[in-house]
């Protein structure tokens, strides 16, 4: 079977296409049903205690992770100008 293509809205449309729309349609909501399902019903949400004791952790983490690339970056800066003095 070939499709024609027609610039009239509805003109040279099988069934099959409105039916394949409607298919689909059906297997997006089913996967936003079960997301839903799934976020409210299985997903363990941590306790606010939980959760500012990790954000404390993050933010440890992260400053140690800034002092380390601070130090590296100040040393290869006072290497290269020492390397520079020479040349």
């Amino acid at each position: 079977m070939v499709e024609h293509w027609s610039p009239k809205p509805g003109v040279g449309r099988s069934s099959r296409s409105s039916r394949a729309n409607l298919n689909e349609m059906r297997r997006i909501i089913n996967y936003l049903k079960e997301s839903y399902n799934e976020l409210v019903h299985k997903v363990t949400w941590p306790s606010w205690k939980e959760l500012q004791n990790s954000a404390l952790v993050v933010m440890i983490a992260s400053l140690i992770f800034a002092l380390i690339v601070f130090a590296m970056d100040f040393s290869f800066q006072k290497i290269l100008e020492g390397i520079y003095k020479l040349v």
